[in-house]
């Protein structure tokens, strides 16, 4: 059968609409944070700990959601995640404790975020395209910086106007609403539709569903890429990179923001921009990627990071001026730009296994993002301000360059496969 527009382009849509989704999902809680913290009377770092559960595990639950998308498809493991964000964000409306907030967005809506992660997007350009590749997987991932340009001011306004219970009523309606879309186009193979992936000669055949033995593989590859150096110096860089991004910024921008006399719209706004420019970013990472030593990107990177981080507690007023959408904007180009070079750098050092340890590695960003959601909440608390949070973040920026710059080291080493059973570089 022939088609107008290859099915590829439609099954992109698909998962690009669901990931948009996702990441709006993902970001609600920076907006509710205030009103929870005004009704109930929690505190911060207590909303901060549901906040760190849903970062936690939307990076743990990637490695194994691949896992599961092998053995049972990518559209029902897909369709499962949006209905378990629509549930967990639903089911806040009627929470009276603490331990239901952890509950709902922590567990339930980190489970379905996380398993429409990066994993999700390596699966569907590694079985849909060949050519365009590369461009695919920088525009999906580009959909998490525009699921936070669409949500976060909408949710930010609804929050404000109609009150918190609105707006995550419309998380829950909107993430259902992707369902049907992820059954009318999204498929697991081309050879479901009779046809060759973009770019390909020939149709070819989906490979039998495996029995078992998935997360056994994703465990074989940690516990092997653990014995090399490269790796703990990426994932400490990336778990520096989850800090200082989705736990730091993306969580407390905006009460912080808001103990300076800003408006909680303003500051979801400018939140929002920050997607905006992510977008460019991502896509002028991926290029420089391909022309520059990713381990100096990724040095300067984290190190102008670092520093933007030691400026921002000076740049809080009542009010965006200049210097704040400055920065909003150096932020913005810079939040996933370490993505591209990340992946280029497992590749390198980990071979074919390359995309099972670059999950590990992601793994591995949203355990910091987690511990600095709550760590950022406790020194709000305890200190009555975020400045020492901003400093503290900043000053691990600088810690990350270092890292980055310390796999120069180790650049000549041959790639391993961890999880195949290869022996591993005594000194990689």
């Amino acid at each position: 059968m022939k088609y107008r527009i290859h099915p590829a382009w439609l099954v992109a849509v698909a998962a690009f609409v669901a990931l948009i989704g996702a990441a709006g999902f993902r970001a609600t809680p920076s907006v509710l944070l205030q009103p929870l913290h005004e009704e109930f009377g929690w505190s911060l770092s207590t909303i901060s700990a549901a906040v760190s559960v849903n970062l936690l595990l939307y990076g743990l639950t990637a490695p194994f959601a691949a896992a599961l998308m092998n053995r049972f498809g990518i559209r029902r493991v897909a369709m499962a995640a949006l209905l378990l964000v629509s549930a967990g964000s639903g089911l806040t409306v009627f929470m009276t404790q603490s331990w239901q907030l952890m509950l709902c967005w922590g567990v339930l809506v980190g489970l379905g975020t996380g398993s429409l992660a990066l994993g999700f997007v390596a699966t569907i350009t590694g079985r849909w395209f060949v050519r365009h590749r590369g461009l695919v997987t920088g525009v999906l991932t580009a959909g998490g910086a525009t699921g936070n340009l669409i949500f976060l001011p909408v949710l930010s306004r609804l929050a404000e106007s109609e009150g918190w219970r609105t707006a995550s009523l419309t998380v829950s309606v909107a993430a259902v609403c992707v369902v049907p879309l992820i059954w009318w186009r999204l498929r697991d193979h081309p050879a479901d539709l009779g046809v060759a992936a973009l770019g390909a000669d020939t149709v070819v055949a989906a490979p039998p569903k495996p029995a078992g033995g998935a997360a056994r593989t994703a465990l074989s590859a940690l516990r092997d890429a653990a014995r090399t150096r490269a790796f703990w110096l990426l994932a400490g860089g990336f778990a520096i990179c989850g800090a200082t991004t989705n736990g730091l910024v993306g969580t407390h921008f905006i009460p912080a923001a808001h103990d300076h006399g800003m408006p909680q719209t303003t500051a979801a706004g400018l939140l929002a921009l920050v997607g905006v420019f992510d977008i460019a970013g991502t896509i002028a990472s991926g290029w420089l990627t391909d022309r520059v030593d990713s381990r100096i990107l990724l040095g300067a990177y984290y190190a102008l990071r670092g520093l933007s981080l030691l400026f921002l507690p000076s740049l809080f007023a009542a009010a965006a001026h200049p210097s704040m959408l400055i920065f909003i904007l150096f932020y913005g180009l810079d939040w996933v730009a370490t993505v591209p070079p990340t992946v280029t750098l497992c590749r390198e050092y980990f071979g074919a296994a390359g995309p099972i340890v670059f999950g590990w590695v992601f793994a591995s960003h949203q355990i910091g993002a987690a511990f600095a959601a709550t760590a950022a909440g406790l020194v709000r608390d305890q200190l009555g301000a975020y400045t020492w949070a901003w400093y503290g973040a900043g000053a691990l920026a600088l810690l990350a360059s270092l890292l980055s710059l310390m796999l120069f080291a180790g650049k000549h080493f041959k790639p391993i496969a961890p999880g195949l059973g290869l022996a591993v570089p005594a000194d990689s």
